[in-house]
This record gives structure tokens, C-alpha cells and sequence, in this order.
């Protein structure tokens, strides 16, 4: 009687202990998928706010080249009348005119002295208002420091930093660019925004295919 009752408490000890068990594996299995959905959402959310940040340096990037651009464009212009200097040209009425419309400010004119007919030695200030595109990496700067991107594709992820390398030579040029205008250099200013130019080509590329291919990151 006794051994049928041990028998039975045994039974029933490794009942309980095979309950306990099952219900940590569960519990486990449950921590886990919690866990993943966790930091699926989390990818998800990182790679709509890395999106997001794309898509405006996209929309600084076009801004600031359309009007860096035209700069470059009015200083070749200008550059072919210039008297040795960019604060004195020597033209006629007509093409002073013209120039004047396409590059409205870019050449303001203080006085002007008649050669010939006309002719006109011109004096002024070369004015040149630089757009300096703010390109930012804060999305991305973020998922990194919380480790976010231990769960994208590493192909994703090599573009992704690939990407915001070049971003940074680009914002290296345009801080180069700033300086050079600061100090008034405009030579060394226009070499910088025609280098610049390239690189910005080369990372509006990388943008737009970013945005392709950032939703097989996770």
C-alpha cells in the first residue's frame, strides 16, 4: 500500500515537474516571439525615419545644386569679361543687359565708364548667395547607436553606409565651400563647387536607390 502510494506521489512529482517545464518552454517560446516582433517593429520603425531622412537631404540636395549651379554657370559668364579682376568687366550695354537677366544680382553694378560707342567699363560686386544643402544622418546615427542595424540585410547595410560616407565628403565640400566664400576666395570656391557638383550627381544616385531597395533591409 504504501509503495502504491509512493508510486503515485512520484507519478505525480513528474507530472508537475513535466507542467513546469511545458510551461517555461511556452513562456520562453512566447518571450522569444514577443522579442522578435519587438525588433521587427523596431527595424520598421528605424527604416521609415531613415526613409523620411532620405527623402528630405533628396529635396536639400536638388535645392542647393539648381542654385550652386547657376553660381558656377554666371561666374564662366562673367569670367570672360572680367578686367583682371572680379570687381570690374568690360562689355557692351547689350551683353550687360543679357547677363544681367539671366543671373539677376550676381554682378551689381556701382558705376560704369564709356570706352567707345558701346562700349562701357563696368564697376561693381560680384554678389554670390550660396545654398548650403543641410544634409542630415540623425535617423541613421540613431539606429546605429541602439544596435537596430545588427537586424538589417548586410547587403542594406553596406549600402546604407556607403551612402552616408559619401554624404559626409559631401557636407566636408560643402563646409570648404562656406569657408572659401567667407574669405572670399571666389577661384577656390568655384573649384569646390565644380568638384562638388560630381559628388553630389554620384550621391543623388545613391539616394534614389536607397529608397528602392531600403525596404528589404529588415
Amino acid at each position: 500500500m504504501d509503495q502504491n502510494k509512493t508510486g503515485k506521489y512520484l507519478t505525480y512529482a513528474i507530472g508537475e515537474i513535466i507542467l513546469v517545464v511545458i510551461g517555461i518552454l511556452i513562456a520562453l517560446q512566447i518571450n522569444n516571439w514577443n522579442s522578435s516582433n519587438k525588433s521587427k517593429r523596431e527595424v520598421e520603425i528605424s527604416i521609415t525615419h531613415i526613409k523620411k531622412e532620405i527623402e528630405n537631404n533628396i529635396k536639400e540636395l536638388k535645392e542647393a545644386r539648381q542654385i550652386n549651379h547657376k553660381i558656377v554657370e554666371a561666374y564662366s559668364e562673367y569670367l570672360k569679361l572680367y578686367d583682371g579682376k572680379t570687381s570690374e568687366l568690360i562689355t557692351t550695354t547689350k551683353n550687360m543687359d543679357v547677363l544681367q537677366i539671366k543671373y539677376p544680382g550676381f554682378f551689381r553694378i556701382s558705376d560704369s565708364l564709356q570706352i567707345n560707342t558701346d562700349l562701357f567699363h563696368y564697376s561693381g560686386t560680384t554678389f554670390i548667395n550660396l545654398e548650403l544643402a543641410e544634409l542630415t544622418e540623425i535617423a541613421w546615427e540613431t539606429t546605429r547607436s541602439v544596435g537596430i542595424t545588427n537586424e538589417f540585410e548586410y547587403e542594406c547595410l553596406y549600402e546604407l553606409e556607403s551612402m552616408y560616407n559619401l554624404q559626409r565628403r559631401v557636407q566636408n565640400e560643402i563646409n570648404k565651400a562656406a569657408n572659401a566664400l567667407q574669405k572670399r576666395e571666389i577661384e577656390e570656391l568655384m573649384n569646390i563647387l565644380g568638384f562638388l557638383e560630381q559628388l553630389n550627381l554620384q550621391l543623388g544616385k545613391d539616394y534614389e536607390g536607397m529608397l528602392i531597395n531600403i525596404e528589404n533591409c529588415g
